[in-house]
């Protein structure tokens, strides 16, 4: 087919300064476009726009926020009369364990994420409408399908984006408006923080870009509404899957013990699964009048809740009201929340008058700490939260208010959020959870004039698989229900069949997956109505990868539509995390063309043209991966080891609530794959002359506190500094449960006598790992001091250090010292504690060893904050000698940033 042309549109694409969003706006604009290169960052975005001018296209810079959407859709009217495309790219990360996470830190996402493109979006609309053509691309993510580990709040926004899209696919097609997303996997500055440079080299943003140029051109295919995964070559299409489920006689018989006795049959997606994609998708008046036909319901193993407490919130009426009757009936003490007070004074007087245990909570749902607390006060603990509360704000997508929007959000999603989060610290101390959070159908298949609500049902979905995700080890399970009953699906009015829609119908589900009875079933969705339950799941087809030593294209991608979208060939999966999504993209990057006529690239992915041919080839010899498994004992083990004492139950005792692992543990599972790259093909290696020069760690997501993780070392750079040479190994450490990089060590060491082999001599700028961090000239802001053990060396050893150095005299008098010496590595963790005792948590630390400790001398850590950055210097008292030098921390929590992505 012919080349896509786009001469005469405007593509706006936010976040465009880098990753992504620079390549759609390179893409485009080589078409023809006229582009709006939107981020942020105005000098990145200026960068940008430099290079398509000076390639002779046309493109203009807006730095507004994307929340302020009229500002960046005016620039394009402005500049060039007119928008036809949107692209919403822009996003940020705030990573986070769900215990841990702030306000701030979801809030900030789901302002760039969801309002942003919103904002953006509503803008552009009007214009969309009057010219009677439109494309806007929404960016989802692998981690908003599945959820993902220490990314509730992205999670949750990503998948939002997907019902968002679907709402605006609907509304937007009589009017020639198209709305597709994809959940791309490529190297940006986000995922260059938790991803290895290895791996970004095959996920490069050129794979992504003509895959939306195919779906955004006039004359491409009609992908509206569809959710598509893309990255590395590979491309295929998402959908959802559902059960044949059961139905049930809607009858005293229909409880949670009924449900528990049909899970098999609920959960079964070998016998005749269905695939629905809009609303209305099932006949409630139907199934009713099948569950009729049903005998009594048989009952499985006694569902009570005696001595549970069960906080439900928006239970003044409807689902929540019988939800609160069906836990109170079955034992349970519960918390009536409702922000109408005669609402929830009615419902508590209805089960007192049952005999059964009530309060009212009248309070917003986002308060869900005041919530818990009056659990609290009336019944000793809380073991069970039924996120329900709800409010429905219509509009066409046009004319939809910020208000609206903002409304929907707080209710719906931001107070799941914060009940979740309120409950979190007492469910895992007591090692039992149980929260069922509220979707709906306009959050499965998108629903026009809900474009709000259908967005934040959706986003709680991988709200509560990451929850799940999270919650596993601690036996809180975490379901979504999407449940059809009275007022929600608006067959309540006079003259309805309103037997079929009662709300008493979908307690039954929620009282069995709230349940001690369930003890495996968590991160599930789960339809229920009239007395019929069904799950649904992710299916994916097998796609099809292209080559990714060839220049792909949107002609490319056309011809091969119907391989990546066919569901029906026998290869279609099932993916239920980030991590099996991940492995089928993965298994493309080694598809490479015979006849591509282009090189496949460098074998190193750190090779550099200034390198000799000696280290080029060294470069190329990828070691062995070495995995490194640990317990909570070698957590406590190392934290000893660098100085924790008995009194720091958060690192010496496992069972406190706080008990987590030392950042400078980072250090620890490289030990062996840093040390075992070999070094003999430098000229006169001699190890006895090898010394350890800096050290730099990258904690790039939460540490677990057990598990196993997997080490591959690779060198990264070589210097040749005449009599000696400065070799940096960098080491990426993955999970092996979730395949997410935690950790990334870059280890200088010097070798005395090994230089002359030539090439380069000055190293390149590495970014933090490499900064000279200068002291200012002032007083340190803080200081801390601590004494180490006469036994701190053979204390350290316990972690894997095994260099006799640090142990034996006999051997440390052949080094030179009188006695042996504490690893500097042991000095590094001890002054890393110090940081995080004076400033917090740190995303980075590196240091340059300059002098030796002994067993018993006192560290004395003098530390500078300079903005986000803490430089320090490490002195042993006793001597007065500097020990490590060059050093910083970048700290986590440097502010507030405008969501201007």
């Amino acid at each position: 087919m012919s080349q896509l042309s786009f001469k005469g549109h405007t593509v706006v694409i936010t976040g465009a300064g880098g990753g992504l969003g620079k390549a759609y706006s390179l893409f485009y604009a080589s078409r023809g476009a006229n582009v709006v290169v939107n981020d942020f960052n105005q000098a990145a975005a200026q960068k940008v726009v430099d290079e398509i001018k000076n390639a002779g296209g046309r493109a203009v810079v807006n730095n507004a926020s994307v929340t302020d959407g009229t500002a960046v859709i005016k620039t394009a009217l402005d500049a060039f009369g007119g928008v036809t495309i949107l692209i919403n790219n822009a996003g940020i990360l705030r990573d986070k364990g769900f215990k841990n996470m702030t306000d701030q830190e979801w809030d900030q996402i789901q302002q760039v994420h969801l309002k942003g493109s919103f904002s953006c979006s509503r803008a552009a609309w009007p214009v969309f409408c009057k010219q009677r053509f439109g494309r806007i691309v929404n960016t989802a993510s692998a981690a908003g399908i599945y959820g993902n580990f220490g990314q509730a709040n992205y999670s949750a926004a990503k998948m939002g984006l997907i019902a968002f899209t679907k709402t605006l696919a609907l509304e937007g097609a009589r009017h020639g408006i198209k709305a597709m997303v994809i959940a791309p996997m490529a190297a940006s500055a986000m995922t260059e923080t938790i991803m290895p440079p290895e791996m970004l080299a095959n996920l490069k943003p050129e794979f992504v870009a003509p895959f939306v140029a195919a779906v955004t051109h006039p004359d491409g295919i009609d992908a509206s509404g569809r959710l598509f995964e893309v990255g590395a070559g590979f491309i295929a299409e998402v959908r959802w899957e559902r059960s044949k489920g059961i139905v049930f006689k809607t009858d005293a018989t229909f409880t949670p013990s009924a449900v528990e006795a049909k899970w098999e049959h609920i959960t079964d997606f070998d016998s005749e699964p269905q695939h629905p994609t809009s609303v209305p998708d099932f006949d409630p008046v139907s199934i009713l009048e099948a569950g009729k036909k049903v005998s009594s319901n048989d009952q499985g193993s006694p569902v009570r809740f005696d001595g549970k407490t069960v906080i439900v919130t928006g239970s003044g009426a409807g689902l929540g009201r019988a939800h609160a009757h069906l836990f109170a009936k079955l034992g349970a003490n519960v918390v009536v929340n409702d922000v109408s007070e005669k609402a929830a004074q009615t419902v508590v007087k209805e089960i007192t008058g049952a005999g059964g245990n009530a309060v009212a909570a009248v309070v917003s749902a986002e308060d869900g700490d005041a919530i818990v607390k009056i659990a609290l006060e009336a019944f000793g603990g809380v073991h069970i939260l039924v996120a329900n509360a709800g409010v429905v704000r219509p509009n066409t997508f046009g004319s939809m208010s910020d208000k609206e929007w903002d409304e929907v959000m707080a209710v719906h999603l931001r107070s799941a959020f914060k009940c979740a989060k309120a409950v979190w610290p007492i469910f895992q101390k007591q090692k039992y959870g149980r929260i069922v959070t509220t979707s709906s159908q306009a959050g499965i298949y998108g629903l026009s004039g809900l474009a709000n609500y259908a967005t934040a049902k959706a986003a709680t979905i991988s709200l509560t698989r990451t929850l799940a995700i999270e919650g596993r080890k601690y036996n809180i399970l975490a379901n979504t229900i999407v449940p059809s009953a009275g007022a929600m699906v608006g067959l309540g009015r006079p003259g309805s069949n309103t037997d079929a829609i009662k709300e008493e119908y979908i307690a039954p589900l929620v009282g069995f997956l709230s349940s001690e009875a369930n003890e495996e079933t968590t991160g599930g969705l789960f339809q229920v109505a009239a007395g019929w339950i069904a799950q649904l799941r992710w299916q994916r087809t097998g796609g099809h990868g292209f080559p990714v030593n060839k220049l792909l294209t949107p002609e490319a991608i056309l011809s091969k539509w119907k391989a990546l979208t066919d569901f029906d060939d026998g290869r279609a999966t099932n993916p239920t995390t980030t991590q099996e999504a991940f492995m089928q993209i993965a298994e493309n990057f080694g598809n490479e063309s015979e006849d591509s006529g282009e090189s496949s690239g460098p074998s190193s992915p750190y090779a550099d043209p200034e390198d000799s041919e000696i280290v080029a080839e060294a470069k190329k010899k990828k070691e062995d991966p070495l995995e490194y498994s640990y317990t909570e004992r070698d957590v406590i083990l190392y934290n000893l080891g660098v100085g924790a004492t008995e009194q720091e139950l958060q690192w010496t005792f496992e069972g406190d609530e706080d008990f987590a692992a030392l950042p400078t543990f980072g250090v620890i599972p490289q030990f062996a794959a840093s040390g075992g790259i070999s070094l003999d093909w430098l000229p006169n290696y001699n190890p006895a002359k090898l010394l350890h020069g800096e050290q730099y760690l990258s904690i790039k997501g939460p540490i677990p506190t057990s598990g196993t993780f997997v080490n591959q070392a690779r060198l990264l750079e070589v210097l040749d500094k005449g009599k000696a040479a400065a070799v940096t190994s960098i080491t990426e450490t993955k999970d092996k449960a979730t395949g997410k990089v935690i950790f990334e060590n870059q280890s200088t060491v010097f070798i005395r006598g090994a230089g002359g082999f030539g090439g380069k001599r000055t190293g390149k700028d590495r970014g933090a790992a490499s900064a000279a961090n200068t002291p200012p000239q002032r007083k340190p802001d803080a200081v801390l001091e601590e004494q180490t053990l006469p036994i701190q060396a053979a204390l350290y050893r316990l972690s894997g250090d095994y260099n006799p150095l640090h142990i034996q005299p006999e051997f440390a008098a052949i080094g030179g010292f009188d006695k042996p010496i504490l690893h500097g590595l042991c000095s590094f963790g001890i002054s890393g504690k110090h940081v995080l005792k004076a400033f917090g948590p740190y995303s980075d630390i590196k240091v340059r060893f300059a002098g030796v400790v002994f067993p018993g001398e006192t560290l004395v850590t003098e530390m500078w904050k300079e903005g986000g950055k803490v430089i320090f210097t490490t002195k042993v008292k006793e001597r007065n000698t500097v020990v490590l030098t060059a050093a910083a921390a970048t700290l986590l929590d440097q502010g507030s940033p405008k969501a201007k992505l």
